[in-house]
């Protein structure tokens, strides 16, 4: 095929589309959560925490209890955060935050996703929405390891995001139930969460256990 011919056969329109949203995308490297990276040593980036959830997926699929398709999954991961671009990360403790997230989420997904050719904005669109409805096994999936991977950062980072923002153990209990009850092996990573956290004293108002922290940030007994 000559040159001339691969210039006529292709939509530079819609590629011009296409690569102005993956440069925008660009903006979710800076986006920071509330969570620490194990070693408390800054916050976690939104790309960062996805990237992890990818890999949860790829390695945990085959433990679950029920079927999940593992390319889907991987596709409601990739575009679940998105939205924070122009929404910000609304911290999961913060009430007042938490009352206007689904406005702010919806207006920058209309606001994100119209950037796209039509039919990649519905693509996008719609397992960003999936993904918040949590009615299909791959949201189940994905939506439990989103609060698993926080979670673990939380524990694994000796509760700092939690000591800050005057996190509770009880606190925790609502937020970590979606997962709790998605799988049995999802549940089981979750209380083996809970137990470190126990031990190393990470909730808020208390001290925490320092030796036990150290031994944990020096890799002893990591769960990522």
């Amino acid at each position: 095929m000559t040159i001339a011919d691969t210039d006529a056969a292709i939509d530079t329109d819609r590629l011009d589309s296409i690569h102005d949203f993956l440069i925008l995308l660009d903006r979710f490297k800076t986006i920071e959560r509330r969570n620490y990276l194990t070693d408390a040593s800054r916050r976690e980036t939104d790309a960062e925490h996805t990237w992890h959830m990818a890999v949860y997926a790829l390695l945990l699929r085959d433990e679950l209890g029920f079927e999940a398709d593992l390319t889907r999954t991987l596709c409601l991961i990739l575009v679940h955060d998105l939205v924070e671009i122009y929404a910000g990360d609304t911290f999961a403790y913060d009430d007042a935050a938490l009352a206007g997230q689904a406005e702010r989420e919806n207006e920058a997904a209309a606001r994100l996703f119209s950037t796209l050719p039509d039919d990649l904005r519905d693509r996008v669109d719609g397992w960003w929405r999936e993904f918040e409805e949590g009615a299909t096994p791959e949201a189940r999936f994905a939506r439990a390891l989103d609060r698993l991977q926080a979670f673990t950062q939380n524990v694994v980072s000796g509760g700092r995001s939690w000591r800050e923002n005057g996190v509770t153990k009880n606190r925790t209990f609502m937020r970590m139930d979606e997962a709790l009850k998605a799988d049995p092996a999802i549940r089981y990573l979750v209380e083996k969460g809970y137990d470190r956290a126990d031990r190393e004293r990470s909730w808020a108002g208390q001290s925490p256990n320092q030796s036990s922290n150290q031994s944990s940030i020096s890799g002893s007994d990591s769960a990522t």
